[in-house]
């Protein structure tokens, strides 16, 4: 089933016509505490969400878990949920990761809507599909693949998000520029993210979600095209899962951090312009700062790093580009490579 994204201008009528196209006896609106505090609000008064039944889980990636899951499955069998109910997610990518699972499973799966409120959940977790829950100490480990019905993107909620937020969902952002083209890529590399114009991100946003949805629709399950979305992500969710056992950071900023090595290995592996590594690590640098990371959790990392799903064979898998736009798949690298990597990492 193809998934619809709008880019929302009228986000009353679009909700609706969403809502009417979707099978449902009944709606269920899932949100953290945070999205229920700061957005369910903005949009409870509307008509077609009146009677909706909410369901909230605690707010942070820590607890994408399998109790929150079991948390969501018991409320829509004690709440009256059937097979023809639908479920709408109102939050960031944890909400629509873990919402968008429990909708696929209850009764063999449910309708749902995705309804992003973090820049993050906009350009990245809410579109292409991929639904979890963290596991075991792991990152996404436990999942499936299946399409909201609609993704309604209003970037109305990204006035309820603080600086570090819309740092990390920009991440995803600058990733999305790395592999399309120099055009947008020089854009985001040189936009004002500590004083952000939303009427420019809102079209920034427009593109970026363009870049995701074209690499899905071409490669909906991750054979082949769609591994350009993991640039940054094989030692970025290293360095986020190595955080999560320690003092935990956002996703968006460990993506930027695993950018910073891959464009690195791009440089010494697939020949990226070391100019245009420099300008992208620079401003990662500017904005996002850096992670405690020693020589002495080097091996924790590529330990952590032999768990990606992306992985065959043993090998550690990684997606490195040639240039902006020039996407290089099914990479590997040795694990002294890698430790280069992480040294140049910390020299900033």
């Amino acid at each position: 089933m193809e998934q619809r994204v709008i880019i929302s201008e009228n986000f009353e009528k679009e909700l609706a016509n969403a809502i009417a196209a979707c099978e449902h006896d009944q709606v269920f609106v899932l949100t953290d505490e945070h999205t229920q505090r700061l957005c369910w609000p903005v949009i409870a008064c509307l008509s077609e969400l009146k009677g909706a039944k909410v369901i909230t889980i605690r707010a942070t990636d820590s607890h994408k878990d399998i109790d929150a899951l079991t948390h969501v499955w018991q409320e829509l069998g004690a709440r009256g949920g059937t097979r023809h109910s639908c479920m709408i997610n109102l939050g960031g990518g944890m909400v629509t990761d873990l919402g968008g699972f429990a909708a696929s499973t209850f009764k063999r799966g449910i309708d749902f809507i995705n309804i992003p409120t973090t820049l993050l959940a906009m350009v990245d977790a809410s579109v292409g599909g991929k639904t979890g829950i963290n596991f075991n100490g792991l990152k996404n480990e436990i999942g499936v693949f299946n399409d909201s019905r609609f993704v309604i993107i209003n970037t109305r909620f990204l006035q309820t998000l603080d600086e570090e937020n819309i740092c990390s969902g920009y991440a995803e952002m600058l990733k999305h520029g790395l592999i399309a083209n120099e055009e947008l890529w020089s854009e985001l590399i040189t936009f004002n993210l500590m004083q952000p114009d939303l009427k420019v991100l809102q079209r920034m946003v427009g593109a970026s979600v363009k870049v995701k949805e074209r690499i899905v629709s071409q490669d909906p399950r991750e054979t082949g095209l769609r591994k350009s979305l993991n640039l940054g992500h094989t030692i970025g969710h290293a360095f986020e899962s190595w955080s999560l056992r320690r003092s935990p950071i956002l996703h968006g900023y460990a993506v930027a951090f695993g950018l910073i090595c891959e464009l690195y290995l791009s440089c010494v592996k697939t020949g990226f312009p070391t100019n245009k590594m420099r300008q992208t690590v620079g401003f990662i640098r500017e904005n996002y700062g850096s992670l405690p990371v020693t020589c002495d959790d080097y091996e924790e990392l590529i330990e952590l790093m032999t768990h990606d799903k992306k992985n065959v064979g043993g090998h550690i898998n990684f997606t490195l580009l040639s240039d902006v736009g020039n996407i290089k798949i099914n990479q590997t690298a040795t694990n002294e490579e890698i430790k280069e990597a992480l040294d140049f990492f910390r020299e900033g």
